[in-house]
């Protein structure tokens, strides 16, 4: 078949014949680039034959019967991560621009490229390599990233609270609170100037906090999911109220900062409590049924190892969370920097968003154990059956307004699964589709996106949108960013404009933003 018509074509270019190719990369494989993996018969030869040995084992492992749903994504998974290490690009005796550079240095490349991984190494903790993604010399938080002007205005053993210097000269009247996740930074969400989304909120009139959660060491490691509710968000709740002198606030939450959130609230309703006029979900998952790659690292055998993990020092390395997180695109995020940085002998250019993607966090054991077993192994959120704090917690009592976020890509928060979680709240729900993934789709901001998104007039509980599917069957395409429309959705649950206030005008100053939890390193 293809591999006898691979051999032909070889044999008639190694003549000097033209042959036409017999495949091709995928659009966008960035790996095959350079014009000798066209034009060379012998690298042509390597590539064409990675690419359909490729095709024949993911065809192969697709046509197995017989398998599980969770044993065929384990096997999927792994074969993505043996078959992308496979590739002839990652080689330097199939590589044209590794064999042209060591021809070019004499070699000078691959002593800087072992040079290069010996750095990697003396960084790197436990059995993890690190691989330099950026050049971190570059960035300093505070001074080129995370620099939209504020005030840490509240903290305690989780979190300091950042309120933000106003922009405006009035505000609207009701604050808002922004709960990031605490496996990574806040900052991905105030990068620059120019691609801030805290930026943007002061820009457009809103008094916004942030929640900084802390780097956790062994003196956190009993902290729990509760108490991350408690004395985290339920915490700067009540601070964000006494600053600013209102009962009631918005808030957001992103990725897992949106299921923190999605708890709390069905915690607060449970309790007859109402803290918010409307709740943002970022890219947050509610219903881990289809909770994507992760869920293949989740089951009673790898529990019971990461919880053994986690007791030797009380926590999870942050940077054994980056790895998971690099393996789900190997292609992007590993195998480039191994060739760049130990092959090529270069150093990796500066970049914000690897750069703030570097800057990994530590999980306390008790929080992380029960998050990875009650929502994503056993799904108790979304089932009724999760108890916190004494109250059993039912999203169908969640009746406040909600904006919902999904970005179409996402390999951490699939859109299917956030689709399907945003349906279990009680009250109106404002579904919105964004181009790319769980990071880009999210960090879109007007005038500068290559993303649009997607809108569906007809309510999320309408016939016509029972599946995602025929949600974006009916939804219109929007080219442009998805903010300007959650500002105008926001907007009327935002209160009559004040003057605007000035940052621990109440509860004092305690330091600069962007404080120094936040430099915490792992």
């Amino acid at each position: 078949g293809d591999f006898f018509k691979l051999w032909q074509q070889t044999s008639q270019r190694m003549l000097g014949q033209d042959a036409a190719e017999v495949t091709q990369p995928d659009k966008g494989d960035a790996r095959f680039n350079d014009p000798d993996w066209t034009h060379n018969p012998y690298f042509a030869y390597w590539k064409q034959a990675y690419l359909l040995t490729s095709k024949w084992a993911t065809d192969s492992l697709a046509q197995t019967d017989g398998l599980d749903e969770r044993t065929r994504a384990k096997a999927e998974f792994y074969m993505k991560q043996m078959l992308t290490a496979m590739s002839p690009t990652n080689y330097p005796g199939t590589n044209p621009e590794v064999i042209r550079e060591t021809m070019r240095t004499q070699g000078a490349n691959l002593v800087a490229g072992m040079s290069n991984l010996a750095s990697d190494l003396a960084q790197s903790s436990g059995s993890t390599l690190k691989i330099s993604q950026t050049d971190t010399s570059a960035f300093e938080i505070g001074r080129n990233v995370a620099v939209t002007p504020g005030k840490v205005v509240f903290q305690n053993d989780l979190l300091q609270l950042i309120q933000y210097t106003p922009t405006t000269d009035q505000v609207r009247e009701v604050p808002f609170l922004i709960v990031p996740p605490w496996i990574n930074k806040f900052y991905i969400l105030d990068l620059t100037a120019q691609k801030s989304f805290i930026k943007y909120m002061v820009d457009q009139g809103f008094t916004t906090f942030v929640v900084s959660w802390v780097n956790p060491d062994e003196k956190l490691t009993h902290k729990t999911f509760e108490d991350y509710m408690k004395e985290g968000l339920l915490a700067a709740t009540s601070a964000v109220q006494r600053e600013c002198g209102v009962k009631k606030i918005n808030i957001l939450g992103y990725c897992i900062g949106g299921t923190l959130l999605a708890t709390a609230l069905a915690y607060l309703a449970g309790r007859g409590e109402d803290l918010y006029h409307s709740a943002t979900f970022l890219v947050a998952q509610k219903d881990f049924t289809k909770a994507g790659e992760l869920k293949i690292f989740i089951d009673d055998a790898q529990l019971e190892y990461i919880k053994k993990l986690m007791a030797e020092k009380g926590y999870l390395e942050g940077s054994r969370m980056a790895t998971v997180f690099n393996m789900m695109r190997p292609k992007d995020l590993i195998w480039p920097y191994i060739v760049n940085n130990y092959m090529m002998g270069k150093k990796p250019i500066p970049f914000d968003l690897l750069y703030w993607n570097q800057d990994s966090t530590r999980m306390p054991a008790a929080n992380h154990n029960f998050y990875l077993r009650e929502f994503y192994h056993e799904n108790k959120l979304a089932l009724g059956k999760l108890k916190i704090g004494g109250v059993q917690l039912d999203l169908g009592k969640v009746k406040l307004p909600v904006f919902e976020l999904a970005t179409r890509e996402d390999h951490i928060s699939p859109p299917k699964s956030v689709f399907t979680g945003s349906k279990m709240f009680g009250g109106p729900v404002e579904f919105v589709l964004a181009g790319s993934g769980h990071i880009a789709g999210v960090v879109s901001p007007p005038g500068k996106t290559k993303y649009p998104y997607w809108r569906n007039r007809k309510p999320l509980s309408h016939p016509d949108n029972i599946t995602l599917e025929s949600w974006i069957a009916g939804a219109e395409e929007v080219k442009d960013s998805w903010w300007p429309h959650w500002i105008e959705w926001l907007t009327p649950y935002s209160g009559d404009k004040v003057s605007a206030r000035k940052p621990g005008a109440k509860l004092g100053v305690i330091e600069d933003a962007p404080g120094s939890y936040v430099k915490m390193k792992a």
